[in-house]
């Protein structure tokens, strides 16, 4: 029997990555997804998004579990746009049960440096495109008296990161928001949660040439090899470079099912050990 059979679940940058295995995850559950993402390319991300046929991709592998999606272009800066996605999960499956506020970019460099473009893009995806996702999905929660939303900060929402203080920003963000958003709807039986990864296997850090470049800036040309030594030295313990995203979407699963239903106001971290360097 699958513990989450029939019910409805929201998720942003659905089209690959970590958003792609949270809704494959889910529908091996019996969920049915909304399967939000932009995919296209948006001024000053340096690496290349997803694009349509990698959300179509993430619609079959729904449909193979026996389950529905639906696609939906959207971008997480427009309001409106987020509403009506809401808006649809209801009118099509009857309720909105889980939300999975996911998408995200990056755009590094060093504060002094740092253009307003690459500020605000990163927070306007980063974090006002989470409390945007977050609260259409509580304002539909509500009057169901139920719900789940887990949001997807970072370890970068535990500690500062050189050349990426936007996304520092906008993680930490995450973490407050998620800490008030549980309190405001604990008495409507809502659970709302993070996820802090460390270094995902997704194309957001695996083989993207401008993250290995701001990582390793001395080396003309670094390779995946030299990325995962500098990994394990400076970021996970465990001897493992990367922590895959079926990895994090169980955890999604868990926070989203009756094993979680205690569980609220928390960033749950995966860190290949990193966590253990912070202050308890």
């Amino acid at each position: 029997m699958r513990d989450l059979q029939g019910k409805t679940a929201l998720i942003t940058g659905a089209a690959r990555g970590q958003g792609r295995a949270h809704a494959v995850a889910l529908a091996k559950e019996g969920v049915n997804i909304v399967c939000c993402d932009l995919h296209e390319e948006i001024s000053p991300v340096p690496y290349k998004l997803a694009v349509a046929s990698d959300l179509e991709e993430t619609v079959r592998l729904v449909e193979a579990e026996d389950v529905r999606a639906i696609p939906v272009k959207l971008d997480v800066r427009d309001r409106a746009a987020v509403d009506a996605a809401a808006d649809l999960a209801v009118a099509e499956f009857g309720s909105l049960d889980i939300a999975v506020p996911n998408a995200g970019i990056w755009a590094a460099e060093e504060l002094s440096k740092m253009t307003d473009e690459q500020w605000h893009t990163v927070m306007d995806i980063n974090i006002t495109g989470v409390f945007y996702t977050l609260r259409a999905a509580a304002r539909k929660m509500i009057p169901q008296d139920s719900g789940r939303i887990i949001c997807t900060s970072s370890t970068a929402g535990r500690s500062g990161m050189m050349n990426f203080g936007n996304y520092v920003a906008a993680k930490w963000g995450v973490l407050g928001l998620v800490k008030t958003a549980a309190l405001e709807l604990a008495p409507h039986h809502i659970t709302v949660n993070a996820i802090c990864p460390a270094a995902v296997k997704t194309p957001m850090m695996f083989e993207n040439e401008a993250l290995y470049r701001v990582f390793l800036p001395d080396l003309e040309n670094p390779t995946t090899e030299d990325v995962e030594g500098t990994i394990m030295e400076a970021i996970h313990k465990l001897p493992e470079p990367w922590i895959e995203p079926e990895e994090i979407a169980d955890i999604v699963v868990f926070l989203a099912s009756e094993k979680g239903k205690h569980i609220t106001g928390t960033g749950i971290d995966i860190t290949a050990g990193l966590s253990a360097t912070w202050g308890a």
